[in-house]
């Protein structure tokens, strides 16, 4: 028996016997074609429109962010500047097969130096390039393997196709070697509920056919399991499914501290889950679905449309609109599209708003009316606020337009650092840990090479957060998490110890955290958030509020038995 060691996604436990997933085809040899240019050009556009067709209704079956990814992915197979850079190599003489495959790659390691959002879409650039030349081969669009019998998958990191519609019925668990736990592929495991674990870099040596358990809770996957080992995992698993199908209440601390538990939506259409899944409203609405598909920014009428369709699935209940998150990252032709060298640090967020002001006035305007004419609690947040007079300048522009509370995301070092003063003046702040912890650490949350830096357990996240936590307490001000680290249930806890007063993430990590939360009283997160606090690093962090917790679980047993 060997641990092999992981990030978990969730506190699923499972095991099975492991299914590899196939390596990439091999790289087309650069030969002249024997057919013309002309022929050359068809084919590959017949098989890029036909991808392109493939992920779209993949999009639509899957549903969800996953949607959105598959769209985009649609996207960039038809991009127009792909395109020239494929028929420039086609008039070269090169095959359909080569042409792709040399223009994907140069176009991807652009995107890669470009990092940031742009850097994400660069990770999907190579499956969309093996599909297409795959269909030019006549081959199968490579995928998930199907070993006929449920397995665990085990790959180098998964794309989003691939990803959005897993078999749950025979994938029981997913291990990558590559990713961290902001990375598509955590994030889509976490919205399907698949027990996961990213980054465990030695599940490179795992072997077709071999059994494991995948323990998502611990971050570990144990290889050559005892019989013993293998009934715990089964018993665990069992409990998990029965709490899981428990009454859904409010969240709250094992003293009655209330912490509510709000919903991550990207769309209106995600509301309905989010309640049936427990949701107490919503902690992070972003409205960027409205902006990124559009050459043109929506109308007032059209935005209105969709904020009220949300708010109406909410009423009376807290629901948190970030207005547009875009920019240098996100180029949008309408609000800002010059080039930058790096724009993850350029002109984005709030900057980006204020620099094209007449769409941020129009947003305003349209929640405003959105909130006139439903019942639910309207709160607005900026994003990427860095210093205390852009807080300002957007807690008075919003209620020059009637917005009641109006507050900041905290997902750069300094407003973590200024939160004292910025709380004294904006009605509430949430942290977005995932930007949050790129900038803290200088590691680009969407790069593999980086990804162990990529950790919101890492102490100097955790001090930042504090800062805020403690800004908040005393200006009495709400302070709500909104990344995905809220999604990780231990982390919640110790988030909760730093000051954090609602969690927000993906609708399906509600019952984990709900659960992990009734067994720690405020006074015990508080310890284990020390304990996390007082270590060097993400790992012993992790680890120490694992000690933690488990000492707080057995007094709490104690008492208990004491009390009886």
């Amino acid at each position: 028996m060997s641990e092999l060691r992981g990030v978990g996604i969730g506190l699923g436990v499972a095991q099975g016997p492991v299914a590899r997933m196939a390596e990439p085809a091999p790289a087309p040899a650069d030969a002249p074609s024997t057919l013309s240019v002309d022929e050359e050009k068809a084919r590959v556009t017949d098989a890029v429109a036909a991808v392109a067709r493939e992920l779209e209704a993949r999009g639509i079956q899957a549903g969800g962010a996953a949607q959105e990814v598959l769209e985009a992915q649609a996207m960039m197979a038809e991009d127009p500047t792909l395109a020239d850079e494929v028929d420039a190599r086609l008039a070269q003489g090169r095959t359909g097969e080569f042409a792709v495959f040399d223009a994907f790659a140069s176009f991807r390691d652009q995107l890669t130096a470009l990092g940031g959002y742009l850097g994400e879409r660069a990770a999907d650039l190579d499956d969309v390039a093996q599909r297409v030349i795959a269909r030019l081969r006549g081959e199968p669009a490579p995928g998930v393997p199907d070993p006929g019998h449920p397995f665990v998958l085990v790959a180098k990191d998964l794309a989003p196709a691939d990803t959005a519609l897993l078999d749950l019925d025979k994938v029981l668990a997913l291990v990558t070697t590559e990713g961290g736990p902001t990375s598509h592929t955590a994030i889509l495991a976490r919205e399907k509920s698949i027990v996961a674990i990213v980054g465990a870099v030695d599940a490179k040596d795992l072997r077709d056919g071999e059994t494991v358990i995948v323990d998502a809770a611990a971050g570990v996957v144990t290889t050559a399991p005892t019989p013993d080992e293998l009934e715990r995992a089964l018993r665990r698993a069992e409990d998990r499914a029965s709490a899981s199908s428990a009454p859904i209440t409010d969240g709250a601390l094992a003293d009655g501290t209330p912490v509510p538990l709000l919903a991550n939506l990207g769309k209106p259409e995600g509301a309905i889950d989010a309640v049936a899944l427990g949701a107490e409203g919503v902690g992070l609405f972003r409205t960027e679905f409205l902006f990124l598909s559009s050459a043109q920014a929506p109308t007032v009428e059209q935005q209105r449309e969709a904020y009220t369709k949300l708010l109406s699935e909410f009423p009376g209940k807290k629901v948190v609109v970030r207005v547009l998150d875009a920019g240098a990252d996100k180029p949008l032709a309408f609000l800002n599209d010059a080039h930058e060298e790096n724009p993850a640090l350029g002109l984005r967020g709030i900057r980006a708003l204020r620099a094209s002001e007449d769409i941020l006035r129009e947003q305003l305007t349209a929640l405003a009316e959105a909130d006139a004419a439903t019942d639910a609690d309207l709160w607005v947040m900026a994003p990427m606020v860095a210093t205390v007079e852009e807080s300002e300048y957007f807690t008075d522009i919003a209620r020059d337009y009637g917005i009641k509370t109006a507050g900041v995301m905290v997902e750069v070092p300094s407003s973590a650092l200024l939160a004292d003063r910025i709380l004294s003046y904006t009605d509430f702040a949430s942290i977005g840990t995932n930007d949050l912890t790129q900038y803290t650490m200088a590691a680009d949350r969407l790069l593999g090479s980086v990804a162990s830096l990529q950790d919101p357990w890492h102490p100097a996240v955790l001090r930042l957060i504090r800062e805020v936590g403690d800004a908040g307490r005393a200006h009495g001000k709400p302070v709500g998490i909104c990344g995905e680290a809220a999604a990780d249930p231990l982390l919640a806890v110790v988030l909760v110890g730093l000051g954090a007063t609602s969690l927000s993430m993906a609708p399906t990590a509600l019952a984990d955290v709900r659960a992990t939360l009734l067994k720690h009283t405020i006074e015990q997160a508080r310890d284990i958030a020390a304990a996390a606090l007082a270590a060097s690093d993400a790992a012993s962090a992790r680890t120490a509020a694992q000690q933690a917790a488990a000492g707080s679980a057995r007094t709490a047993a104690q008492t208990a038995a004491t009390t009886r």
